[in-house]
């Protein structure tokens, strides 16, 4: 018996190793991330009120639930702030702790600038600036981009990465993008009619206002985040205006136009379709180009194929249906002379 189960235990150990092994990258991946937010105080309101439970060291608050930090705000029906002892007496709470954990449940919106993230669920890490949101209809909005997923949408914020897994879609400027799992990296615009690094303007007073007093919470932040790459992995399927291409893996450049499909390529066009291992489509002109292999050393090279269906060009020009005239059928004069008028 024993024997048995030292068998049994030995398979499970091995696979708990292996399991911890594989998680290893992404703790330390997180781990490098930081926020610039640190400094910001956290405000937490509710309707329902809050609630402290010191021996676990969490606030609780209840009922349209919402945190803002700088441009950072969670809304929720339930909020669940982990707090902890602060170092040096820096504190975001206003005393000697700081919150270093919120969990959002229920109705969860997030949004940060111009960009907008709904779930079911969220957890987001305020020491690395990593949030991950789970729900049934999970979406990020930018003012210009679409990202949906079915399992999970991740936000890396210092590197403004978002990550989407599970049937994920990005739609930018008209394009589709498709694939298992999507990684959109984001950058910021200035407002329209600001310069890059330009300060931002703040808004005269209207009339009859009196002018925000000195030392007032600024303005929430105006700039614009829009998608500047995407990384697809699985069933990747990008789709213009024109062709539909459909590879293992794809990046996509918004500001090029251009998509970079590799394995297992399939580019259609109507009923044309193209076969090959590596592809290149500029979706700004219209022109895809389908090669043999990547220019990556080890790829498989596999010879391209096109098969290009027949234009049916039925309903132009002269119907098909209609009857030619008979060979003998006598000719009009070219000039019919017009019937005389006659003078009243």
């Amino acid at each position: 018996m024993a024997s048995s189960r030292k068998r049994l235990v030995r398979p499970i150990a091995a696979a708990l190793l292996a399991l911890s092994l594989a998680l290893a990258p992404l703790s330390v991946a997180r781990a490098q991330l930081g926020t610039s937010d640190n400094g910001e105080p956290i405000n937490i309101q509710s309707d329902n009120g809050i609630e402290w439970q010191q021996d676990k060291q969490i606030y609780i608050a209840r009922g349209n639930a919402v945190v803002t930090r700088g441009p950072s705000t969670i809304k929720a029906d339930t909020i669940t702030a982990h707090y902890r002892e602060a170092k040096g007496g820096n504190s975001n709470t206003g005393g000697n702790t700081e919150i270093y954990r919120v969990e959002a449940e229920g109705n969860v919106v997030i949004t940060r600038d111009t960009r907008t993230v709904v779930g079911d669920r969220a957890d987001y890490d305020v020491d690395q600036g990593v949030g991950i949101v789970h729900g049934k209809a999970l979406k990020m909005t930018t003012a210009q981009d679409v990202v949906t997923a079915k399992d999970a949408l991740e936000w890396y914020d210092t590197k403004q990465v978002a990550v989407a897994r599970g049937d994920a879609v990005a739609v930018h400027n008209g394009r589709t993008i498709k694939g298992d799992v999507l990684t959109a990296y984001m950058v910021k615009t200035p407002p329209q009619g600001q310069a890059p690094g330009q300060p931002q303007k703040t808004a005269a007073a209207p009339p009859g206002k009196t002018p925000a007093k000195p030392g007032a919470v600024p303005p929430a932040n105006t700039e614009e985040s829009k998608i500047n790459r995407v990384d697809a992995q699985g069933h990747v399927v990008v789709i213009g205006a024109a062709d539909i291409g459909r590879g293992d893996y794809g990046v996509y450049n918004a500001e090029t136009g251009i998509c970079t499909l590799l394995g297992n390529v399939v580019i259609t066009r109507g009923k044309d379709v193209i076969t090959g291992q590596y592809a290149v489509m500029d979706m700004n002109r219209n022109i895809s180009r389908i090669l043999p292999a990547s220019t990556l050393p080890g790829s498989t090279q596999q010879r391209v194929q096109g098969v290009f269906a027949k234009q049916d060009l039925q309903g132009q020009g002269t119907p098909a249906n209609t009857p030619a005239p008979p060979a003998d059928a006598p000719t009009p004069p070219a000039d019919t002379p017009a019937p005389p008028t006659k003078n009243p």
